[in-house]
């Protein structure tokens, strides 16, 4: 006996209840990491030591001024960078100098011509900043955030120097909204729980565990982390690490950012004689000279 074709009128079809959900813009450039190592993080190295807050550093809030425009609600810089690298961050305490290579990426991808930092460069920066041996592999013990944005000022990583950076008020939204708007980026300092862990390999935003920042949830329970904001929206912040986008929540960044930084770079005010914002670069000059 011949089979019995399908009921086609038994076929089950979608249901016009299924959201369509678009993605935010701010989110669209943003792709998963495509190594399964990237994603477990027994195999992932940290490296922010404790923060040293300066009172000499310059503050953010100084330089802003009252008439400032408020920062766009969505923001995302990404999108010319197609392959970020783990900058080695996958074998050394680096991501001090990891995150630096990342912005070094970013802004001159924006600019019209990608330079991409070596390992050998960014290895070498960490070397400078912490005495760190790459012939024995001793002195790996990561670096102060600051130390490595001076060294980054005075000497150069990769053969480019800084102009100055400003340390960003604490859990201040718009401050980091700034930052990446105007500044093209934000540096930033976490001090990461243990359940970001299954996070990151759940391929999961970071967020505070329900429990709150207790137990696995607390601070640094992980250990601490250095990584370039480079996107936001009205739900989260977008960094890059150990070679790819990673979202976080805002809560997750108020309770777990330690330390912030704007830096001023000729990287992506090239051909530019103004801020995106509108400020006058000579005048941010002359106010941040004090740090040459």
């Amino acid at each position: 006996m011949p089979a019995k074709k399908p009921d086609s009128s038994k076929t089950a079809k979608p249901s016009s209840a299924t959201a369509n959900y678009v993605l935010p813009a701010s989110r669209r450039n943003v792709t998963l990491r495509r190594d399964p190592t990237r994603v477990d993080p027994m195999k992932l190295k940290l490296g922010k030591q404790s923060a040293r807050h300066d009172p000499r550093n310059l503050m953010l809030a100084s330089y802003l001024k009252p008439d400032l425009p408020m920062p766009p609600l969505t923001c995302d810089l990404t999108g010319k960078v197609q392959t970020w690298g783990m900058m080695k961050n996958d074998d050394l305490l680096d991501c001090t100098c990891a995150a630096a290579g990342h912005l070094l990426m970013m802004w001159t991808a924006n600019t019209g011509s990608e330079f991409t930092p070596t390992d050998d460069q960014i290895v070498a920066a960490y070397a400078a900043v912490t005495g760190y041996n790459p012939q024995t592999n001793s002195g790996d013990n990561g670096a102060v955030e600051v130390d490595v944005l001076n060294y980054w000022r005075q000497t150069g990583i990769a053969g480019r120097k800084i102009g100055a950076y400003m340390a960003l008020e604490p859990a201040n939204h718009t401050h980091i909204m700034d930052s990446v708007n105007i500044f093209q980026g934000c540096y930033i300092g976490l001090l990461l729980p243990k359940s970001a862990q299954p996070q990151i390999k759940n391929r999961q935003p970071w967020s505070v565990p329900s429990g709150g920042p207790v137990g696995d949830g607390a601070p640094k329970s992980w250990g601490g982390h250095a990584v370039p904001v480079v996107a936001y929206d009205q739900r989260g912040l977008t960094c890059i690490t150990w070679g790819a986008p990673q979202t976080m929540t805002w809560g997750f960044w108020e309770a777990y950012c330690e330390e912030a930084y704007a830096i001023l770079s000729e990287d992506y005010l090239t051909g530019k004689k103004e801020t995106p914002n509108g400020f006058s670069l000579q005048q941010l000059q002359d106010d941040l000279s004090d740090l040459k």
